[in-house]
């Protein structure tokens, strides 16, 4: 069995108020607030239709850096399938004794994720603002 670090990154609560800093995707027909604070907290606020399966929608989770996506997510039961919303930065989400659980593999520096804006990105794509 492969030792996988993990290594906290942020935090993500639904949620169905609006937030100041929301920004709007639609490609997941949903709001997420920057996360600029100490902890990396987000708040996600999703529309009807929202593709996102129900327990992203309704369950906080927690995000964590791995060195090695594929082998984090082996034998794991996967919410979202691995992708990559912007480059350098991959995503999968599992389910762990019900809770969703978003793993990260990435070369770029905090600074590149947080404080760039990924325009024309998946989740991000030009001109998206409802």
């Amino acid at each position: 069995m492969t030792n996988i670090n993990y290594q906290y990154h942020h935090m993500g609560i639904p949620t169905t108020e609006k937030h100041p800093d929301e920004r709007y995707s639609s490609s997941f027909k949903m709001y997420t607030t920057k996360g600029h604070n100490p902890f990396r907290i987000q708040y996600h606020r999703f529309e009807e239709g929202c593709p996102l399966h129900p327990l992203i929608q309704t369950k906080t989770h927690v995000a964590f850096k791995v060195d090695n996506l594929a082998e984090a997510i082996k034998n794991q039961k996967i919410i979202m399938p691995p992708y990559e919303p912007f480059s350098g930065f991959k995503v999968a989400m599992i389910e762990v004794e019900g809770a969703p659980i978003e793993l990260i593999e990435t070369t770029l520096s905090e600074q590149e994720i947080w404080n760039d804006d990924h325009t024309n990105s998946i989740i991000y794509p030009k001109n998206s603002n409802p």
